[in-house]
């Protein structure tokens, strides 16, 4: 078929260009040059200056010839030279590798190995670390290592005794790094913008993790997506609670420079360390997963600064956040917008999006509505609920079970060397997120459990989701999760593992027990309610996650309720 006479027209340099997040830098600097844009501890760097340290790294890099074909691993906190590493190492046209500073060494190990990482930049302090997990590799290689090119971060706020270690094993400070390359270096953009921009890793509890390959095209819409979603205004001040490493912090790193914003670092994310960066710095956005809003709830007196000077913006994801503490966050005066997604599909992609006839609404109402993870970010184009038998959409019900799926520009290019689990990941067009959800009569999509947490008790299915929900609603509870146990009547049934909140009396735990049990009675069907509570700290993973595999594991050594003799 002959192409349309209005559609004849081609590409040239004048009117086509690559999508990429890296010219948000440029523009930051030319506008903002002398506007904040990195704060940690005594240090500040304008976004003229971090524009000119970002070119010295991908000039440095350059020079050494890692460029494209490069994976580059950071290893480090939120500190500037993680900021920095989401522009310079991508403008030499090497791929960026955040590396989660909670894995151990063997994990390190593994990932630095499989993205085949050539320059290992690493925070003073995670040195040792480091080193232990290059340790592993060459003693695996049997004489074949290439040992990767490792830079240490230095930080003020460390032990000096780490850093001269780092500097006596070899590496390169990377300040000294910096001062190799040159700040006015011609970077070139992608000449595609499928080609890859990031690799992370997800975070594995079951079997080796799996990396995860985004491209620039992605990445840039995610940048505009996001602050559009949220509403985020120019020069949003941002705290960076939320790790770097975890999805290149949900692509706010290059949101921030698209907004001209300023970026203030927490090494370390506590209660008090967000509370005073609130009323220092004059944050008005962080993000952050339900566990560390939990923390910000029940943090005591001493470390809060309330009230808040202003509405702080707070987005979520990472888990389906309970009610009671989306409902604690808005009394303490923080205005929370609930999103949800994967590594996959570059952090945040579906989002709860607010109606304004939700405002008249009982607050608890609100809380409830906000629990739901929503509707699609604007950059991803399908979103949807398919039976897992048919494969095709359920009913809006809020009912009918089935798996969350996508599909777009906000999708992974793929799983780095595995192409049997892509090709399942993708199957029929759809990226299989393995979350099981309803689509609600108002399109509003809500995760009901993973595929592998579902608890099936006397043959109905119960949703772990909703029983954690009811758990946090109880007034001793800190965290909950739930998990199926044998149940010699039942075959399954629910079993609840509970941090109490601190000061709470544990002396009686049968007690708190029933008391727990007979709470939920309360709230939700008798086949939902637990049938075994156990007390005690909640294993998470290196990102914060509740590790349900280990819980379940322990579940089954507990071994079955036993059949009543009543």
């Amino acid at each position: 078929m002959e192409m349309p006479v209005i559609d004849d027209l081609p590409k040239n340099a004048a009117n086509y260009m690559a999508l990429t997040p890296l010219w948000f830098l440029e523009r930051a600097a030319t506008v903002h040059p002398t506007r904040k844009a990195v704060v940690h501890g005594s240090r500040t760097y304008t976004w003229l200056q971090t524009y000119q340290r970002c070119r010295r790294l991908a000039s440095a890099l350059s020079k050494r010839s890692f460029g494209v074909g490069s994976t580059v691993a950071v290893i480090a906190p939120n500190v500037p030279a993680s900021y920095e590493a989401h522009f310079g190492i991508p403008m030499s046209g090497a791929v960026i590798n955040p590396v989660n500073i909670r894995l151990n060494e063997s994990s390190i190990a593994f990932l630095l190995g499989h993205s085949q990482s050539a320059v290992v930049i690493v925070d003073q302090e995670f040195f040792h670390l480091a080193e232990a997990a290059l340790k592993i590799m060459k003693d695996k290689s049997q004489g074949n290592f290439k040992p990767p090119l490792l830079i240490v971060i230095a930080d003020e706020s460390c032990d000096p005794k780490t850093l001269r270690y780092a500097l006596g094993q070899g590496a390169i400070e990377y300040e000294k790094f910096l001062e190799s390359g040159d700040p006015d270096f011609a970077w070139k953009p992608p000449q595609d913008e499928w080609q890859s921009i990031a690799l992370g890793y997800t975070s594995g509890t079951t079997a080796s993790p799996k990396g995860v390959v985004l491209h620039h095209r992605g990445a840039y819409l995610m940048s505009l997506s996001n602050p559009l979603i949220w509403g985020m205004n120019e020069g949003a001040v941002y705290l960076w609670t939320l790790p770097m490493f975890h999805c290149n912090g949900w692509c706010f790193t290059w949101a921030l420079a698209a907004l001209c914003g300023t970026n203030i670092c927490l090494r370390q994310v506590t209660a008090k360390g967000v509370y005073s960066a609130i009323a220092k710095y004059g944050v008005t956005h962080f993000c952050a997963a339900p566990v560390v809003l939990n923390t910000i709830v029940n943090a005591p007196p001493e470390d809060t600064i309330l009230p808040l000077p202003r509405i702080v913006n707070v987005m979520t994801a990472g888990a389906a956040p309970p009610p009671a503490v989306l409902f604690a966050m808005s009394k303490k005066g923080f205005r929370v917008t609930h999103t949800y997604g994967l590594s996959e599909t570059y952090g945040p992609s579906t989002v709860c999006a607010w109606k304004p006839e939700w405002d008249s609404l009982p607050p608890e109402t609100q809380a409830r509505l906000n629990a739901r993870q929503g509707v699609r970010y604007i950059g991803l184009e399908g979103l949807d609920v398919i039976s897992t038998q048919t494969g095709q959409p359920v009913p809006a019900d809020g009912k009918t079970i089935g798996e969350i799926v996508m599909r777009g520009n906000l999708v992974m290019k793929g799983y780095l060397k595995n192409p049997k689990v892509n090709e399942e990941t993708f199957a029929n067009g759809w990226f299989h997120s393995g979350d099981l959800g309803v689509k609600n009569p108002d399109g509003y999509i809500e995760i009901k459990d993973r595929s592998k947490d579902i608890i099936i008790s006397g043959g109905e299915n119960i949703s772990s989701v909703e029983i954690e929900n009811t758990l946090y609603l109880h007034p001793a509870v800190l965290e909950a999760a739930a998990v199926a146990r044998a149940d010699e009547r039942w075959g399954e049934s629910p079993c609840a593992f509970v941090t109490l909140k601190p000061g709470e009396d544990k002396s009686d735990e049968q007690r708190l027990a029933e008391d727990i049990m007979k709470f939920c009675r309360s709230k939700m069907p008798a086949y939902w309610v637990p049938k075994s509570v156990i007390f005690g700290p909640l294993p998470k993973t290196a990102t914060g996650k509740i590790q349900k595999h280990v819980l379940r594991a322990k579940a089954k050594e507990m071994g079955p309720v036993k059949l009543s003799k009543l």
